[in-house]
């Protein structure tokens, strides 16, 4: 994570402590953040800021308030940032102060690095205990099984950071504790990890009403045994544009028939015919997004599967949607998709 130390200069600094702060951090497009004797973001600087500056009169040693910009982008800790990302990105905004309620900046966020800022508690399902992975998982939770040197669990936490999640549910059961130490063993920055552990197994949903506190009002809930490359940005959006109360990501599946087929009515009257026509069906794909208000519809203490929650969800007449993932996906459910993983994992862009 940024060092927001080395982004940040006091009003009472010099335009030349700008200049020298940018050059020691010596990237494009990069700017200096400036505070006042509260700690509170009053603007920004660049060079470009600098060079005008000194054009209309300012000299090197001249207060940073000289040239500030007062109307600098920022996020705002809490808040959904989700189109001021698409806004600041449109704009050329590399580098953004993220700050908290009494405008003291919390973190800078790199906007070539973080894809986006989604609005959303991630929860990751944990808890089974792949029998079809035996022997891998013998001694091994199914989650904490490396693909390319790495836990399967940790690269979709990852991935989820980069698109601005920071509040994550960790729903744990069998061999629960080298999950919970693994990934304490590797904190991240601005990030918190709750973990929540069924006594007895919920099925793949129940555990959710375990969760005590959301911070946000979209959850995003996923199996924590997938490699995929999803779009997370994409997914939310279209949840959004869709107005869906809740959104099932999907994968196509084409079936190819060889020869003509025929519609017949109850009569063994031939009504029509398709010539080797193509059929599209779509599978779960074991990643959701849906309302935190939806959580109502599942039971307390009791097994509950993603299935039995959509269709209460239908059952309630709410929307819900199908996001056909059209990049890579693998459940690593058995003992060949762990070997494919280990080599799809060279090829594919994550």
């Amino acid at each position: 994570m940024i060092d927001i130390k080395k982004y940040i200069l006091p009003s009472s600094g010099t335009a030349r402590e700008v200049l020298e702060l940018i050059n020691e951090i010596a990237i494009p497009n990069i700017a200096v953040f400036v505070v006042n004797e509260n700690n509170q973001l009053i603007g920004s600087l660049t060079d470009g800021d600098i060079r005008r500056g000194l054009l209309k009169g300012a000299t090197i040693d001249s207060l940073v308030t000289t040239f500030l910009n007062p109307n600098s982008k920022y996020f705002v800790a809490g808040e959904d940032n989700f189109e001021k990302v698409i806004q600041y990105k449109s704009l050329g905004i590399r580098f953004v102060p993220e700050v908290n309620a009494a405008r003291n900046i919390v973190r800078v966020i790199d906007l070539e690095k973080l894809r986006s800022i989604i609005p959303v508690d991630a929860i990751l399902m944990a808890g089974g205990k792949g029998e079809r992975l035996k022997p891998l998982t013998d001694n091994v939770p199914k989650p904490m099984l490396e693909i390319g040197g790495k836990p399967i669990i940790y690269r979709n936490v990852e991935r989820l950071v980069n698109y601005g999640v920071n509040q994550f549910h960790i729903s744990v059961g069998h061999k629960a504790e080298q999950i919970i130490d693994g990934l304490n063993s590797h904190p991240i920055e601005n990030v918190t990890l709750d973990f929540i552990k069924e006594e007895n197994p919920l099925g793949t949903i129940g555990s959710v009403k375990l969760v005590k506190e959301f911070k946000n009002d979209t959850v995003l809930l996923m199996n924590s045994d997938l490699l995929t490359n999803i779009d997370f940005h994409d997914f939310y959006r279209k949840f959004v544009e869709s107005n869906s109360d809740m959104q099932v990501a999907t994968i196509p599946y084409k079936i190819d028939i060889p020869y003509a087929v025929m519609d017949i009515n109850e009569n063994n009257e031939v009504l029509s015919f398709h010539e080797k026509p193509r059929y599209t069906y779509y599978s779960n794909a074991g990643i959701y997004i849906f309302k935190k208000e939806l959580i109502d519809l599942i039971p307390a203490d009791q097994p509950f599967d993603a299935t039995h929650f959509m269709e209460a969800v239908i059952a309630k007449k709410k929307k819900l949607s199908s996001y056909p993932i059209l990049v890579y996906w693998l459940d690593i459910g058995r003992i060949d998709d762990f070997y494919k993983a280990q080599e799809d994992v060279k090829h594919i862009h994550f």
